[in-house]
């Protein structure tokens, strides 16, 4: 074994024994149902290829979207600014030296926050023109970032949770197309935000916006973007939210809205009023639920404890969970972000110990258990 091998063994080691003091966020423990197995995915080791300048290394990697299998973006928390000299047994993210990117914000620098990857894992595009939205920000900044799949144009949208805005960018980056929200003003009516989270796109062209971890609620937005309505409100009632941390739609007008420090799955359905979802029901049972696809059948959730892909289908019944390992090289901290390329490639960003993974499904892998790209109506 080489000196380097040594080192870099060393360094697992030791990572591996502080794993507990670097988790971020506490929670209650999931409820654990129904089939429980190995998972359907290996993961393609270290193909998140580091491209920092030297002294630095991926922030908090909370918002991932696949758009093609050469194409995926990324929204990260800044980028860390790493110890010098640099430990030894560095792999190429702050993790592997012990550090939570999500708690260690005095090394937060806010470069490098939108990128694009290609297949192999290598920084493709740099939108550092943007990066001035983010700076100043004393929290954790961006949260989702996301493409309708009914828009021609492909416009991306990041949403800001600090800042309590959403931006809309044209697909090539060079532009910023629409700013919802106010910098730095929270609010609750229909032009405010607080805390956002993340935003949704029905087919009929509205926008639902998970307003988020302040205001527990999810407006709903017409296609010009104007206010319409909204459901929730802060409670543990029908419908309630303390937190809405994702969403997902699905067929025959579903909505699914996870309520983050309620552990649960809030359940709606479209209405012959645009301005209006009404309430079906929710799937309790989660710790802290971070995102959500959902498929044809079945929708698909990553939990934070303990960390875990859980399947359920649409009465909420758990077909199949399985567990994501804290060990590296190949550990999560949080799979705050999951996405899936056209081909069945599953991508999930880690907002604490900071990178992106790729997951290729296994040889013979029962497609039941395969995470497909999010539904869309044809």
């Amino acid at each position: 074994m080489t000196k380097r091998s040594v080192a870099r063994f060393v360094a697992l080691a030791a990572l591996a024994l502080s794993v507990p003091a670097l988790l971020a966020q506490t929670s209650p423990q999931g409820v654990i149902s129904g089939p429980v197995g190995p998972s359907p995915y290996d993961i393609v080791r270290f193909w998140h290829k580091p491209f920092a300048k030297p002294g630095f290394a991926f922030g908090g990697n909370s918002g991932v979207f696949a758009e093609s299998p050469d194409r995926i973006f990324v929204a990260q928390r800044g980028e860390y600014k790493l110890p010098d000299p640099v430990p030894a047994g560095f792999l190429g993210f702050a993790g592997s030296i012990g550090v939570n990117v999500l708690t260690a914000v005095d090394g937060r620098v806010w470069q490098n926050c939108l990128y694009t990857l290609d297949s192999t894992g290598k920084v493709k595009e740099l939108w550092t023109q943007w990066d001035k939205l983010c700076e100043g920000s004393s929290g954790p900044g961006p949260h989702r970032l996301r493409i309708s799949p009914y828009d021609p144009e492909h416009r991306v949208w990041v949403v800001n949770e600090t800042f309590n805005t959403i931006y809309v960018f044209s697909n090539d980056g060079k532009k910023l197309l629409r700013t919802l929200g106010e910098k730095g003003v929270p609010g609750k009516d229909g032009t405010h935000f607080g805390k956002p989270q993340d935003v949704a796109f029905l087919p009929d062209g509205r926008v639902l916006i998970a307003d988020g971890l302040d205001n527990h609620r999810v407006m709903i937005m017409d296609k010009n973007l104007n206010y319409l309505g909204e459901v929730g409100g802060f409670g543990k009632g029908p419908g309630q939210f303390n937190g809405v941390h994702a969403l997902g739609i699905g067929p025959e007008g579903r909505i699914f809205a996870l309520d983050r420090s309620g552990g649960r799955i809030n359940v709606f359905k479209t209405t012959s009023d645009p301005a209006k979802l009404e309430f079906v029901t929710d799937y309790p049972g989660f710790s802290l639920p971070l995102d959500i696809i959902v498929n044809d059948d079945a929708i698909w959730v990553t939990d934070l404890n303990p960390l875990r892909f859980t399947k359920l289908d649409f009465q909420g019944n758990h077909l199949y969970t399985w567990m994501v390992p804290k060990d590296l090289p190949d550990g999560y901290l949080e799979v705050h972000t999951f996405t899936v390329d056209s081909t069945g490639i599953l991508y999930g960003g880690d907002n604490q110990y900071g990178r992106t993974q790729k997951f290729v499904p296994k040889a013979g892998a029962d497609p039941k258990r395969l995470i497909k790209a999010p539904w869309r109506q044809k």
